[in-house]
């Protein structure tokens, strides 16, 4: 008889992708399904990996799976010996209703665990910039959810002991009764001029957030078009936001930045947008996969010992180098008769996670800098030269080796093609001029992104929309293309590319 499965009642977080916890990530990236809420990032979903992934919708205002459908999802999957994530926004208990699914999964005996997430309202007020306590103003927070009709007279809310408390009150789903909240707490004794913010989108990149009193506060979130996911502040504290508001200060909040290059690479870049307050929208124009054939590598790792100097043009290079190196398996001690040259930092950076140090970094990160800074260092005159890199390369190193009497044999450590996976609602967003940024970090990744959108909604995106290259080499490529340079990164790096935004 198989054995059941156990179940983890997961809470997400608000919305930021940095807000789960610890443990919560672990169980995601060793179970075999999750069931997910709307308001998941979609960061933790790829923690889950091959998981089995069933969407539960959640979302207000559109028809979800009942909860007693999810019950049966949870019930059946761990009757097969599964490891099972039912994963929701904010924290399973606050209402969340992580209590009916602990009640039904020990009616069923079925093992389960509830790890805790940050609940919207500690989310949203830290963002916001509103403790939700503070020594002289609040020494009681109270949640509430806004789903309760308060004109429905067998309430279990006591409308009048909120409205009586003193503390901060803080009202979770109520952006569409906001109105009748409101005046339901003036006609229950607070002052109309209390004041209240109402947050929509909270933690997240679209956080926008609306300040007012309890007189107002229903008509200004209806001006600004104050939308769901929503929460609502009330009391002495929101006052506190004007000079506690760090995430409206951040370089790039309410910035919408589109990252094209390839998936696999485009972490560090997205994580610090994100930390910088943008909106990340992923479009990977390329995607890294394996050369045609491993043939032409083998044999140039096989006689490495032959090589005057191994030059990696990217940290891409390096890394897919490395890798057959020990898939044939060799170590480092076949560099040991070979220099390095490596362009740019981030390539060096790679070689050293190999415990490798470059022998040679140019100081301007582009091909043309190479040529003449190896020159320098010595006559290349008979060297052979190794050129590892991807099967894209321009020929100017070859050629420019070649006038200097070196041999250059290349090799291609991988290959980059197009990534057909870009969405259809991309266009949509350019066109209405939505997005602020777009970055590319490579020929190849504007190639391929003009490509995907095509030549005539490429030229009928809005004005607003900025271009920015992370180099001449790309530059060059997108005014090929029709595209205005808007910024180039000065230090031809991701760090530098991220400045260039900042500095647009």
């Amino acid at each position: 008889m198989k054995k059941t499965g156990r179940v983890y009642l997961i809470g997400a977080g608000p919305g930021h992708a940095g807000l789960i916890t610890v443990r919560g990530k672990e169980i995601l990236e060793t179970c075999d399904a999750v069931i997910y809420d709307h308001l998941v990032p979609a960061e933790h979903l790829a923690y889950a990996g091959k998981a089995v992934k069933i969407y539960a919708g959640k979302k207000g205002g559109v028809k979800s799976a009942s909860q007693e459908t999810i019950n049966r999802r949870l019930r059946s999957l761990a009757k097969q010996g599964k490891t099972v994530v039912r994963l929701k926004g904010g924290d399973p208990f606050i209402f969340g209703r992580g209590g009916e699914e602990s009640a039904y999964l020990i009616r069923h005996k079925i093992p389960f665990e509830a790890i805790p997430g940050v609940t919207a309202a500690l989310g949203a007020s830290a963002f916001a910039g509103i403790p939700l306590t503070h020594r002289g103003l609040a020494s009681q927070v109270t949640f509430v959810t806004a789903h309760e009709d308060p004109a429905k007279e067998s309430a279990l809310i006591d409308w009048n002991i909120l409205a009586k408390s003193g503390g901060t009150l803080v009202f979770y789903m109520g952006a569409t009764r906001l109105e009748q909240l409101t005046a339901t707490l003036i006609r229950k004794g607070l002052s109309s001029k209390t004041p209240v913010a109402v947050i929509e989108c909270a933690t997240m990149p679209s956080q926008k957030t609306m300040q007012g009193t309890l007189g107002n506060i229903a008509k200004k979130a209806c001006q600004a078009k104050i939308g769901t996911p929503a929460l609502t502040v009330v009391g002495k504290v929101v006052n506190l936001r004007n000079g506690f508001d760090w995430f409206s200060r951040l370089p790039l909040s309410g910035k919408t930045v589109l990252v094209t290059r390839a998936r696999s690479q485009a972490g560090k870049l997205c994580r610090e947008l994100l930390n910088l307050g943008a909106r990340v929208i992923d479009c990977p124009a390329i995607k890294i996969l394996p050369p045609p054939s491993w043939k032409p590598l083998d044999a140039a790792i096989a006689g490495l010992r032959s090589f005057d100097w191994l030059v990696f043009t990217s940290a891409n290079g390096v890394e897919k180098f490395m890798e057959r190196l020990f898939m044939l398996k060799k170590d480092a001690r076949v560099f040991e008769s070979v220099k390095i040259c490596a362009i740019g930092p981030a390539t060096a950076d790679k070689l050293k996670e190999y415990s490798l140090c470059a022998d040679a970094v140019p100081p301007e990160y582009v091909s043309e800098s190479l040529v003449s800074f190896m020159a320098g260092k010595e006559s290349l005159l008979g060297k052979k030269i190794l050129l590892v890199r991807s099967n894209l390369g321009r020929d100017y190193l070859p050629k420019a080796f070649g006038k200097m009497g070196a041999r250059v044999h290349e090799v291609a450590a991988y290959r980059t093609e197009r990534d057909r996976g870009m969405s259809r609602g991309i266009t949509g967003l350019l066109k209405r001029g939505e997005v602020d940024f777009v970055t590319f970090t490579s020929s190849s990744t504007v190639k391929n992104f003009a490509a995907g959108l095509g030549k005539k909604a490429l030229l009928n995106i809005k004005n607003n929309t900025k271009w920015i290259s992370i180099g001449p080499v790309t530059s060059a490529t997108m005014r090929s293309y029709g595209l205005k340079v808007h910024r180039q990164a000065g230090e031809y790096t991701i760090p530098g590319l991220i400045q260039a935004i900042c500095r647009s």
